[in-house]
């Protein structure tokens, strides 16, 4: 659900659970994941600078991890989008603020306007 809206928007939606380096591609050995534990300190600017899938994957797995704390569903619709605005907006504005507080802060602002989890 998540994804397809992220995705839609063209949002500048952060990093991979598995980002490879050059010598990890050459040598197609699968790249170590990243812990929750490791993703809550990527700043935007690191996010930025990773590729656009990794961006992505990061982003929907913080985003996931936040809706599942405050109880609520992000939608594949213009909820959902109105999420990823917001975060393409506050990393554009904080490019040194953790994506995850970014993200949070983002599905707080619309936590009224989102679905409950059941």
């Amino acid at each position: 659900m998540i994804a397809k809206a992220l995705v839609a928007t063209g949002t500048l939606f952060l990093v991979s659970i598995t980002a490879q380096t050059p010598t990890q591609a050459q040598t197609s050995t699968p790249a170590p994941t990243l812990t929750f534990e490791q993703a809550v300190y990527v700043t935007c600017k690191e996010a930025h600078a990773l590729q656009p899938e990794a961006r992505k994957a990061v982003a929907v797995f913080l985003a996931e991890q936040v809706a599942r704390y405050r109880g609520i569903v992000i939608p594949d619709d213009q909820r959902g989008a109105q999420v990823a605005y917001l975060v393409r907006g506050g990393c554009t504005l904080a490019p040194d603020a953790y994506l995850f507080t970014v993200i949070d802060r983002a599905i707080q602002a619309e936590a009224s306007k989102l679905p409950k989890r059941q």
